[in-house]
């Protein structure tokens, strides 16, 4: 095994903060290593640090697989892997699609495996996790014996490790279309196309908790699949749902027919366009909800972001009624959970609403956040309602 000798400042940021990367301005010598071995992490004393996933392209080094000086061989991947399968056993009785392995949180970094009925979805977005890939899609199989295995390996992030994008089938026979259900709700997925890897399932456990507050006519803001509009539906008068793609809102009108949910609609809007609209109008709603894409992809785009989160969370408070619920959400790591409260404040100072916290939530817990990775932190998601 290759030695790696990294700065002080590299050292502790995994021995004091518990953080697993270290980045390529703190690594002291890569010695002979090459991208995508694991290797032997040591200060620049010699005391050990711990085994890690190199990186010879990425700005993000090395990612950390433990802090023991351990064998890292096919069955320690397979314990690791068992393990976190094994922390998801709960969820099988209320869906059967769910994130089994959330990379750094399940301390097995770069590497994404999700769960859609006995299909499985794999993405592994470092060299490392790369060249482990075949590996890793053997022990998938030996553990849970799924249909199919599909590889989404198209996210940017691979770029910055100098690998290819690839979408494609790597282990049995994937169907284009399949059915997942949460919380007794039907949903038509294509693991294949679509976001992420085919739904957006870190909100699930946030669309249960929406639908317990939701009440009169509902709104939901950037719809997608039309996963929260389809919650809200049973607590509600009527639901419409919004979003910009054609594709999008075709597939949330078959999702509604899927679930005879014949309260909810779906309509092809620009949702900034059409909130300045429907208020302009009169409109009023008892539940709005905004679950939009990333307005903040990286740190110089957080000013235009808070911009973009305050617009919407204006004219969501000035439509909704008295009592009225707000579901509003950000799904970008830059936009940190004070900084999101803050702006639903202005928000709600400039609409002259008064506005009551009742929930601050996170991503699902098959998406855990692990201490000293704020990284792994990047859903908020918060509920509250109009008192005045």
């Amino acid at each position: 095994m290759q030695e790696i000798i990294v700065t002080k400042r590299g050292a502790e940021r995994v021995r004091a903060l518990g953080h697993l990367w270290i980045y390529r301005s703190d690594v002291a010598d890569t010695k002979e290593a090459a991208g995508g071995e694991v290797v032997r992490v040591s200060d620049e004393r010699g005391r050990f640090v711990g085994q890690a996933l190199f990186s010879d392209r990425s700005e993000i080094s090395l990612r950390l697989l433990s802090m023991r000086d351990e064998t890292i061989d096919r069955e320690w991947w397979r314990v690791r892997l068992r393990e976190a399968i094994e922390r998801r056993a709960s969820l099988r009785s209320s869906t059967n699609a769910y994130r089994l392995i959330y990379s750094e949180g399940d301390l097995l970094p770069s590497l994404i495996v999700d769960a859609y009925d006995d299909v499985l979805v794999l993405q592994t977005l470092s060299q490392g996790t790369e060249q482990a890939k075949e590996m890793i899609v053997g022990l998938l199989v030996e553990e849970l014996a799924p249909r199919a295995i599909i590889e989404r390996n198209d996210v940017r992030v691979r770029q910055l490790e100098g690998l290819e994008m690839r979408v494609g089938t790597v282990y049995g026979d994937a169907p284009e279309e399949l059915e997942i259900v949460q919380h007794g709700v039907r949903f038509r997925v294509q693991p294949t196309g679509g976001q992420k890897t085919g739904s957006f399932l870190d909100q699930r456990e946030n669309r249960l908790a929406a639908r317990r507050f939701a009440w009169g006519h509902a709104l939901d803001c950037f719809t997608f699949n039309g996963a929260f509009a389809l919650h809200l539906a049973p607590a509600c008068e009527s639901v419409l749902g919004l979003d910009i793609s054609a594709d999008a809102v075709v597939a949330a009108r078959r999702n509604a027919e899927l679930n005879n949910a014949s309260n909810v609609t779906f309509e092809e809007a620009n949702v900034f366009d059409a909130l300045r609209e429907m208020e302009t109008e009169g409109r009023r709603f008892g539940t709005i909800v905004l679950d939009p894409p990333a307005f903040a992809k990286n740190r110089g785009s957080v000013r235009a972001a808070s911009r973009g989160y305050k617009e919407i969370n204006l004219r969501a408070l000035k439509m909704l009624e008295r009592g009225g619920v707000l579901v509003t959400c950000t799904c970008s790591y830059h936009m940190g959970e004070e900084m999101f409260l803050e702006i639903i404040r202005e928000a709600s100072v400039d609409a002259r609403r008064r506005l009551q916290l009742i929930e601050k939530r996170a991503q699902s817990s098959d998406h855990p956040i692990l201490f000293g990775v704020p990284e792994t932190y990047y859903l908020k998601c918060i509920i509250a309602r109009v008192i005045d």
